[in-house]
Order: structure tokens, then sequence, then C-alpha cells
């Protein structure tokens, strides 16, 4: 069976691999900072890191080999910026005070002030692309945020970012060649490694887990509308991503037995860079974007087209409260007679890892996991 976890008794359950017993209450396992001779003695003694690290060094050339073979380029972006990628993610369309949701990590820039560390490459990709002749591109770049450590989230990670003058459609389709592309080249190269993690029949699944028959499409509201209907429970009706985390991530997967592309999120709930697909009866707007959930697992990939109207920018940054001042580039970008619409997608390298290995914790993929304690080494 694939996938990491499975709703039992209203808990996020962890199934177990080869090397990891099952969890009944994984969610509540906090992580514990390793002290420095821990950490080096765990990398003397334990397998385990060695077959890590020969499976991360396959996915960054797996997925420089699939870019190169679609034609996108790679760019060299910094890691500081006032342009925060997602500073309007709210629940129930409620104002936030700029960047309190997206928690970036601030700095004392010399004489300029607060700058933060970058937690997206999202907006420089962009900007590269307002070079005429390059038309696709992609980072693949370390990410912070504010946040607490827990069983799917670190406070630093790495995104594997891609920006390109496609339509919504061809995005989708190019994100989840990556997965195929990844997946496969994992199973042809690191066989060994992988067998240290899974049996020969999960690996045997893994083969074709990103065909088409295994991949559901639903929008956001069918889905809530899926999950009020299997739980029981009327507060998917609200249609707010409120009520859509890690728990109702796992059960829709598993509800299904499919990895789910979830397309079209409310609108003023997500990052404010997202152009509006639709409104419905009621005047619910939705974005035109998409989430990538695998099954058993959580979202490994956002993605969606960008804003272009510069109107619409501004009247989400009076919403969102957003500095207009700090985002200036990104609006400036569509004045150039350059400028084309894009599409793009982030996807999270240590959570792709987690969900490929089965195991139980995303701080368990990284060497040295990074939380919000003080980093050692």
């Amino acid at each position: 069976m694939l996938g990491n976890y499975e709703i039992r008794n209203g808990k996020i359950a962890y199934v177990g691999n080869k090397i990891q017993k099952k969890i009944e209450d994984v969610a509540s396992q906090k992580f514990n900072p390793r002290n420095t001779k821990t950490i080096l003695s765990e990398l003397t003694k334990d397998a385990h890191y060695i077959h890590l690290h020969n499976i991360d060094d396959s996915i960054f050339n797996a997925s420089v080999d699939y870019f190169r073979k679609i034609g996108a380029s790679w760019c060299n972006l910094p890691l500081t910026t006032k342009m925060i990628s997602s500073p309007g993610e709210v629940y129930a369309g409620q104002k936030l005070n700029y960047t309190t949701d997206a928690l970036p990590v601030e700095l004392n820039w010399f004489k300029a002030g607060s700058i933060f560390l970058a937690e997206s490459s999202q907006f420089y990709l962009e900007i590269r692309l307002i070079i005429e002749q390059l038309s696709q591109v992609y980072s693949i770049y370390n990410s912070f945020r504010k946040e607490t450590v827990d069983f799917s989230h670190l406070a630093e990670f790495q995104h594997i970012e891609y920006e390109g003058k496609v339509d919504f459609e061809k995005n989708v389709e190019i994100f989840i060649g990556l997965l195929d592309h990844v997946t496969k080249y994992i199973i042809k190269h690191n066989r060994v490694d992988l067998s240290h993690y899974l049996e020969d029949n999960e690996i045997r699944l893994l083969e074709t887990t990103f065909d088409d028959a295994n991949i559901e499409r639903l929008t956001f509201v069918e889905a809530m509308d899926i999950l009020s209907d299997k739980l029981e429970d009327k507060q998917y009706r609200s249609y707010s991503l409120q009520h859509f985390g890690s728990y109702e991530e796992i059960a829709l997967t598993r509800i299904l037995g499919k990895h789910c592309l979830v397309v079209e999120f409310p609108l003023e709930e997500i990052p404010f860079y997202h152009v509006q697909s639709f409104s419905d009866d009621k005047g619910r707007k939705y974005a035109k974007n998409a989430d990538f959930i695998l099954l058993g697992y959580r979202e490994v990939v956002g993605s969606g087209q960008r804003i272009t109207d510069i109107d619409a920018i501004k009247q989400k940054a009076e919403f969102f409260n957003l500095p207009m001042e700090d985002y200036e580039p990104y609006i400036d970008l569509r004045k150039l007679p350059n400028y084309k619409t894009t599409c793009g997608f982030g996807l999270g390298w240590q959570r792709y890892t987690q969900w490929l290995l089965k195991m139980p914790f995303i701080w368990q993929v990284s060497h040295i996991p990074r939380s919000e304690h003080l980093p050692k080494p």
C-alpha cells in the first residue's frame, strides 16, 4: 500500500514501513532537537542516512534532467526579499496584517532595515521571464518559514519551482510529469536505497502511480462535498480552507484511493497572485489554481495561473493589507511590452521524499533538520 497515513478513530495514523513501526497518532508527536554529538553519531552509524543521501542526489539529478528535456533553464536567484509570496493566504476572507500568515524569517539588512528570507522563488522566476528569449525557468532553492515544526512541516526546506509562459493545463501536465520522471528515475537508479524502506510490491506500485488512472481531478467544492458526505460532518459545507488541513487531505485521498488534483480554491483564502477562475451563483470567487495531494499524504505541489490585471492586484493588495511599495517590481512587470501571462508551481522536496520512503516525520528526511529551536550543528 502506498502512502504514509490513514485516518483511524479521528486521528492521523502512520502505517509503518520496513524500518519504522506504526504510530496511532502521528500528529501528536513533537520534534526533539538533537545535539551535535547525537547528529554526528547517527550520520556515522545509521544506514538510513546514506540511503537518504543517494535518494536526494537522484531527486536533484532527475529534476535537472526533466527540466532540460522540456526546455526549461535554471535560475540563480536571491534568498532575501521584500516580496513574500503568500501574505494573502487567510481563512474565511479575514484580513490579516502583512506577513502574519506567511510567517517569514526577518533579517536586519544593513541600513535598509527589515528584509526577509525567501519562502519561495516564484516572484523572481516571474521576473526572469521578462527576458523575451526565455519561455520556461526553474530553481531548486532553500525556502524559510517561521513555523513550528510538525510531522509534515520544516522551518527550512527545499523547493523545486517552475515558471513558464504556458497555460494552466500545460502547467499541471508539467508538474505531474516531473513527479513521474523523478519517481521512475529513482526506481531505476536507487533500487537498493528504496528497498531499505519499501517492500518489492510497493516499489512496483510506484512505477505507475502517476498514471492518469491513479489521479482524481476534482474542484475544491467537490472535495469538500465528498468529505461532508463520507465523514458525516456538515462543517465541510462551508467551503473554506479553515476546514481543509492535513486530516482532510489524507482522508480525501484514502476515500478516493488515488492522488488528488484539487482545483479552484476560494480566491480570498489563498495567495494573492492567483488569477480568478469564476464566481458561483452566490458570488463566491474561485481561483485558477491547483494543489496536488499525494495518496495517503499531504499536498506536495501548489500551482496556478498568475494574476495579470494591475487594478486587480491593487484591489487584492488592499484586501490583504500588502505594502504596495514592496511589490512595485511585481506590478511593474505587467507594464512592460515583453510581459506574458505565466503559470508555475512549487514542489516541496522533503514532502515528496517523506511520501516516497513512507517515513512518519518530515524531519527524518533531512540530514540536518531546521526547526524553531536553536540550529545545531
